[in-house]
């Protein structure tokens, strides 16, 4: 059995989690921590994760950033693996990751499903024949009107896969409305759209001289990342500390 601390537990990926959760035999939700609560939950949920006195072998958090260094520091002292979904984390932040995944196990990504997470693996087969072919790399991605940071931090991992390939070689472009030149091949454009109930689609563009590789994800409900967190959680309980990401659930390694 797994015992979980969902942070973040009443916003909608928590909500979901909670509900995968509740209809799983192998883990359980020993609590949850939220700013808002209206006291509904089947379990006890705490304001801040500095409160949280409930023993756990993971926390999964889908929360927001600024709330993120408190639960960084609640891992450390507490040495409770984490899976670590939320986006929008500062070049600090990241570091601080970095160096408390050094004392426990983290599992972070910036997308929990299996379809984006196999989209990567193809992502780098393709750019090691597209890229020295010359094809220029465009992301296009879109969510819901209430998303706040931009890109996506799913655009961006998708981003820095191809990068990776190429030792960071490519600079990655948000805004080209004040430029007047054309464009460079050594960038990666990136393009946010922001509108409806959108759940999240992304597009990986190769258009190279009279042809075009589009690679596209779109999911259709929350669902998705909520059943790759559950999963995340179960393969994190007990491992050693380091940084882990999905690529290792989905090799079991």
């Amino acid at each position: 059995m797994v015992n979980v601390i969902m942070h973040g537990c009443n916003g909608k990926m928590g909500r979901n989690i909670a509900a995968l959760i509740a209809d799983d035999p192998e883990i359980t939700l020993a609590a949850g921590v939220d700013a808002f609560d209206e006291g509904k939950n089947p379990f006890p949920v705490f304001k801040d994760i500095r409160d949280c006195d409930t023993e756990a072998d993971v926390i999964i958090d889908f929360s927001a950033a600024p709330a993120v260094d408190n639960l960084l520091t609640y891992c450390e002292e507490k040495k409770v693996p984490c899976v670590l979904c939320t986006t929008g984390l500062s070049e600090e932040q990241l570091q601080r990751v970095e160096e408390v995944s050094k004392k426990v196990a983290i599992l972070k990504s910036a997308n929990m499903s299996l379809g984006i997470n196999m989209l990567l693996k193809l992502l780098k087969e393709a750019a090691k024949t597209l890229v020295p072919a010359g094809y220029d790399i465009e992301i296009v991605e879109k969510h819901h009107n209430l998303k706040k940071d931009a890109p996506s931090g799913t655009a961006l991992a998708l981003g820095d896969t191809i990068n990776e390939e190429f030792d960071n070689e490519f600079d990655y472009v948000f805004d080209r409305s004040t430029r007047r030149e054309v464009r460079p091949k050594k960038e990666i454009g990136f393009a946010s759209v922001r509108g409806g109930t959108i759940v999240g689609d992304h597009d990986v563009i190769f258009a190279g001289t009279d042809e075009v590789i589009t690679f596209s994800h779109s999911a259709y409900s929350k669902a998705v990342f909520a059943k790759g967190a559950v999963q995340a959680a179960k393969y994190l309980k007990g491992k050693p500390a380091g940084l882990y990401n999905m690529s290792n659930v989905i090799d079991n390694k």
